[in-house]
Parts: structure tokens; C-alpha cells; sequence
């Protein structure tokens, strides 16, 4: 009797393990801001359920906001916290306002974020970030993040395709096809992929932000490959 019952224990003690490991993981939606906030708004998703693997999803994105709140050399980030950068743009603000009186310009900040994609492999967000220093203009900048679904690391570029060259010949004609759009004239014989690309129901999508090859005056250039056309080449199942 004594050996049933610790069989039956020992039993329990491994389906809850289990069940503990198997936490399904969703995301909720968060507002983060200070007491003292009038310049800036964030609202990012939060990784819940599964502890282990939320946390580093979680640490992931508010690196990434941390970055995005920064003002001046990216080099020199000191905030610990999304709150910290928060009250740090706004001192700098406070500071430009005391060195430029007569400056009648308002700083703004906002960051949006949002999960494109969810796999039991991968999950793809998407953080925009719109910043107004003063300038002529702000600056909006999109992240993709690219999570393995089972321990919530970063995925980077070169780990979610494989056969590069293919995949490239591929993706081409697409490109071709969305700054043709954009009335950009491009080497295409020198094509090269963007520093973001992500899973997104309608298939891959590759997005080169501002500047990054072309003007200021032609914004964002994006474009999706359907998942058909790319299948053979993708180091994660698109099928969910």
C-alpha cells in the first residue's frame, strides 16, 4: 500500500511538472509610463505564461525600447528600466529647453508594439517608434524581433533561412517591384536584405526603414513574400 501510494505521488509530481512545463504563452498588452510623463507613450506587448521564456522575450523588448528612447550616442545607454529612459528624455528635454529658451518645439516620444506572428516555433513582433527632438523632422523607426517560441531567444536574420543565394533570387522581383512603386532607383544587381524581417500571417515580410536605402522623402519600403514561394527555404514551418 505504502509503494502505491508513493508511485501515485511521484505520478502527480510529473504531470504537474509537466503541465508546468507545457504553460501555453500569450501576451498581454501594456501601457508603461511615470507619474511625472507628459512627452512619451509606450505600449508594448508582454510575454505571460511560461516564466522562463517570458522573461527573456519581456528583457528583449524593453532593451529594444531602451534603445529606441535613447537621445544622442547610442553607445551611452544607462537606463536600467523603460521608466528610467522616461525620465531621462524627459530631462534632456527639460535641458534643451534650458539651453534654447526661445526654442518653441515640444519633444515627443511614442513607441507602439505589437506581435505580427505566433507559432509553436517562432513569434514575431513588431516595435515602432516615432521620435521628435526638435528637428526637421521625427524620426519613426520599425524593429522586428524574431523569437524561438521555446526558449524565447533572439532569432537573427541568417538563422531564419536558409540557402541564402536562393532565397535571395526569390525575393528579388518583389523588391524590384515595391521601389519601382516608390519611384526608387536602385542597383539591383547590388541587392541586399533588410535588417528587418519577420513572420506575418500573409508570409514573410522584409521592410528597409528610413534611410536605410533610400531618402528621407521615400519612407518605409516593405513588401511580403508569400509563404508558398519561399516554403523550401525557411529554417521554421510557416504552417501553424
Amino acid at each position: 500500500m505504502l509503494k502505491s501510494n508513493s508511485f501515485l505521488l511521484f505520478f502527480c509530481f510529473i504531470l504537474l511538472f509537466n503541465c508546468k512545463k507545457d504553460i501555453a504563452l500569450t501576451f498581454d498588452d501594456q501601457n508603461i509610463s511615470t507619474e511625472t510623463n507628459t512627452i512619451v507613450e509606450v505600449n508594448i506587448p508582454k510575454a505571460i505564461g511560461n516564466e522562463a521564456i517570458s522573461e527573456v522575450i519581456n528583457s528583449e523588448i524593453e532593451r529594444v525600447v531602451i534603445s529606441h528612447l535613447q537621445v544622442g550616442d547610442p553607445d551611452k545607454i544607462t537606463s536600467k528600466s523603460i521608466e528610467e529612459s522616461i525620465t531621462a528624455f524627459h530631462t534632456d528635454f527639460e535641458n534643451f529647453k534650458s539651453d534654447f529658451p526661445e526654442a518653441a518645439q515640444l519633444w515627443e516620444a511614442q513607441i507602439d508594439g505589437e506581435v505580427m506572428y505566433q507559432s509553436p516555433d517562432v513569434i514575431s513582433v513588431a516595435l515602432t517608434s516615432y521620435q521628435n527632438t526638435g528637428g526637421a523632422h521625427g524620426l519613426l523607426n520599425i524593429s522586428f524581433l524574431n523569437f524561438d517560441a521555446s526558449s524565447g531567444k533572439v532569432i537573427p536574420n541568417t538563422s531564419l533561412i536558409r540557402d541564402l543565394p536562393a532565397f535571395k533570387k526569390v525575393a528579388q522581383p518583389y523588391f524590384d517591384q515595391a521601389i519601382k512603386e516608390k519611384h526608387v532607383f536602385d542597383d539591383t544587381n547590388d541587392f541586399v536584405l533588410p535588417e528587418n524581417i519577420a513572420y506575418t500571417d500573409d508570409g514573410l515580410v522584409l521592410l528597409y526603414n528610413t534611410y536605410e536605402i533610400a531618402p528621407y522623402s521615400t519612407g518605409i519600403i516593405e513588401f511580403a513574400i508569400p509563404y508558398s514561394d519561399i516554403k523550401a527555404y525557411l529554417v521554421f514551418d510557416s504552417a501553424r
